[in-house]
């Protein structure tokens, strides 16, 4: 038997399906690194959260963050580990997924409504 939409809902990665998360990931996917001010521009987190959801990602091993100095000045620069790639686009075809399967289901259960006359 297939799941419902609720239930593929609620199996979906939490690491990956934070919004904040969501946004980090989706932007490292698109290039092979980014700086933090960069990814604090293109998420809109401030310096806290966004520092707090990449240690939770680093965490989690979907990031890997290296730190260096460019002009005595410490930049901070982030990529998606070998276990991120595939967990973003894992997520984006289960969505996808998800997607198909919400407009089935809400096909199969549409209840008709009485006509008032």
């Amino acid at each position: 038997m297939n799941a419902t939409p609720f239930e593929q809902l609620a199996n979906l990665d939490r690491r990956v399906h934070d919004p904040a998360r969501l946004a980090i990931l989706t932007a490292l996917s698109a290039c092979e690194r980014a700086d933090f001010l960069f990814l604090q521009r293109v998420t809109g987190l401030t310096k806290g959260n966004l520092a707090s959801h990449l240690s939770k990602l680093e965490e989690a091993g979907l990031i890997e963050i290296e730190k260096r100095f460019v002009e005595k000045k410490t930049q901070t620069l982030v990529r998606l580990s070998d276990a991120g790639r595939p967990a973003i686009e894992t997520y984006w075809k289960e969505m996808d997924k998800l997607r198909k399967s919400a407009a089935r289901w809400g096909l199969q259960n549409l209840v008709a409504e009485p006509s008032q006359g």
